[in-house]
């Protein structure tokens, strides 16, 4: 993919996301999926459109989207996501949770797995018209600029994380709320935007203990080629498939280290 393409499919999803998303928002009801999770219109009516929008430009290419079944899901991943012609993995709304309430925080994540790898990614936030891109060894970009994780310039006591503390195991969810390494905490509530904004320096530190392929995909590529730093919690390679995993970041590496060696501290006995 060149980065004319990139460029022509950020602005296919910022297309599709001011006709589906925006006019839906704060006028859509949510329901609960077999999952727990929640879907709403919007979600639905954003897949449909970028399902059938990318099927005409890249007809070959299958699209793995979050509102799939499970079975349908693990189909195409096993046939196409290690295949040369490659894969779409699409969250159609990341943050339906804030999109149902009225929160102006989500986002559209789309990204091309090849091979077993992601290739390119993209991240749209409709409501700041901010859109967050990458090809993987030829850099990352905010709006069509070069995007490059900034130096955090303080230590990581005064540093500002983002931290999703339902999904952490109770031991390490307690340590934290008791003796957090970092100054300030926060969570927005879509997960492809918080990659996204500790590349864009927003946030020092991010911390989640469990999300999804299409969660994850295109915005762990925007941090990686913005040259910020990520692993899992155990520091063990993680294979792309639908299992949920784990995700350690930060936008410095001079605060990586600290980070995980304050996550990798055995528990007070």
């Amino acid at each position: 993919m060149t980065a004319e393409e990139l460029a022509a499919l950020e602005a296919l999803v910022r297309s599709a996301a001011h006709a589906e998303l925006l006019p839906r928002f704060r006028n859509t009801l949510r329901q609960e999926k077999r999952d727990g999770s929640w879907v709403t219109e919007a979600d639905l009516a954003m897949q449909s459109h970028m399902a059938s929008a990318l099927a005409a430009r890249y007809p070959g290419i299958p699209l793995l989207g979050e509102e799939m079944s499970s079975v349908e899901q693990e189909r195409l991943l096993a046939e196409a996501g290690w295949s040369d012609a490659g894969l779409w993995v699409l969250d159609p709304l990341d943050g339906t949770s804030n999109f149902a309430a009225g929160i102006p925080l989500f986002s559209v994540s789309l990204a091309l797995m090849r091979n077993g790898r992601i290739e390119a990614g993209i991240v749209y936030d409709p409501v700041r018209d901010e859109s967050f891109a990458a090809l993987r060894g030829r850099g990352a970009t905010l709006d069509g600029r070069p995007l490059r994780t900034p130096e955090a310039g303080v230590p990581i006591d005064k540093t500002t994380a983002c931290i999703d503390f339902k999904r952490l195991s109770p031991a390490l969810a307690a340590r934290m709320a008791s003796a957090p390494p970092y100054s300030s905490q926060r969570a927005i509530g879509t997960v492809a935007l918080e990659w996204c904004w500790v590349a864009a320096g927003r946030f020092h530190l991010y911390l989640h203990g469990q999300h999804r392929l299409w969660d994850y995909a295109a915005g762990c590529l925007v941090l990686e080629e913005a040259g910020g730093c990520a692993d899992t919690l155990d520091g063990r390679p993680a294979p792309l498939d639908l299992a949920p995993r784990s995700a350690a970041c930060a936008s410095d590496l001079k605060l990586f280290g600290p980070w995980l060696e304050y996550l990798r501290a055995p528990a007070p006995r």
